[in-house]
């Protein structure tokens, strides 16, 4: 056991010595090596598949739910997972690990499994939680779209009739969640400006820290700092000071609301 103790503790060192000394090529040109690979996507699919497990599966067989899919995918995910006969855009070319073609998925993973993906979101792949984005029934018209792109043939796929839908988003109606405000501040990526105490991301304060902000006086020096008007501050920031280099980030009532409840904890 000592022994064994012994090896783990100096495997540990010498992999920390490693990465401290910079030795490991983090360039997106340099591939994972295999056994890395193995480990990432196996990590993946066995949390996806123990989260996805109690998703109700709603009927994904009427042809509007398709079509409406198929507007979807192609304003937001033909980009990176390509389509058939299409490819990617050049941007998603160069990630690391590439996005797979959504053709192969629809056959290998269940309804629940995607729509588990699409909304949550992959950490360490680029793919984004699209919860933030589209309302859960839309979501399931790109579920329900997969399967049937998987049978098309590049001129099919050329040749759809699109059914252009509405963006839709959650219902603010929801009592305010500091928790989920945690997870807004990450999606809306306003911990790359701001130094925020309990969320962990990008070292680059070109904004003021926000710690201690529940407790100041004004927002942005024109605001009064209240509940609603920090609403109002993370909405429309430009509206309400057009001189901030604060941008308007599209940020819904509900998650405008979230984040303020968890900056209010932030005395």
């Amino acid at each position: 056991m000592k022994w064994l103790i012994g090896l783990l503790l100096l495997c540990g060192a010498a992999g920390v010595t490693v990465l401290y000394a910079g030795w490991y090529d983090i360039s997106a040109t340099d591939q994972h090596l295999r056994p890395t690979y193995w480990l990432l996507d196996t990590s993946m699919r066995r949390s996806i598949k123990w989260r996805a497990a109690e998703i109700e599966v709603p009927d994904l067989a009427d042809p509007q739910k398709v079509r409406a899919g198929a507007f979807l995918y192609r304003e937001h995910c033909q980009q990176c997972h390509g389509a058939p006969g299409v490819a990617p855009k050049p941007f998603a070319l160069g990630m690391t690990p590439v996005p797979v073609p959504l053709v192969h998925t629809a056959r290998a993973w269940s309804p629940a499994e995607m729509f588990w993906v699409v909304k949550e979101g992959l950490k360490m792949t680029g793919m984004p939680a699209w919860k933030y984005r589209m309302s859960d029934e839309h979501i399931w018209s790109v579920v329900a779209f997969l399967p049937a792109m998987a049978r098309l043939t590049p001129g099919q796929y050329a040749n759809l009739e699109f059914l252009p839908v509405e963006a839709q988003r959650r219902s603010p109606g929801e009592p305010p969640s500091a928790k989920r405000g945690v997870q807004a501040i990450n999606q809306y990526a306003c911990v790359t400006c701001h130094e925020i105490p309990g969320i962990v991301g990008a070292n680059a304060p070109v904004g003021p820290p926000l710690k201690g902000i529940a407790a100041r006086v004004m927002l942005g020096g024109v605001l009064p700092n209240s509940p609603a008007n920090m609403v109002l501050w993370l909405r429309a920031p430009q509206q309400v000071a057009p001189l901030t280099a604060m941008p308007d980030l599209g940020v819904t009532e509900r998650d405008a609301r979230d984040i303020a409840a968890y900056l209010a904890t932030l005395k």
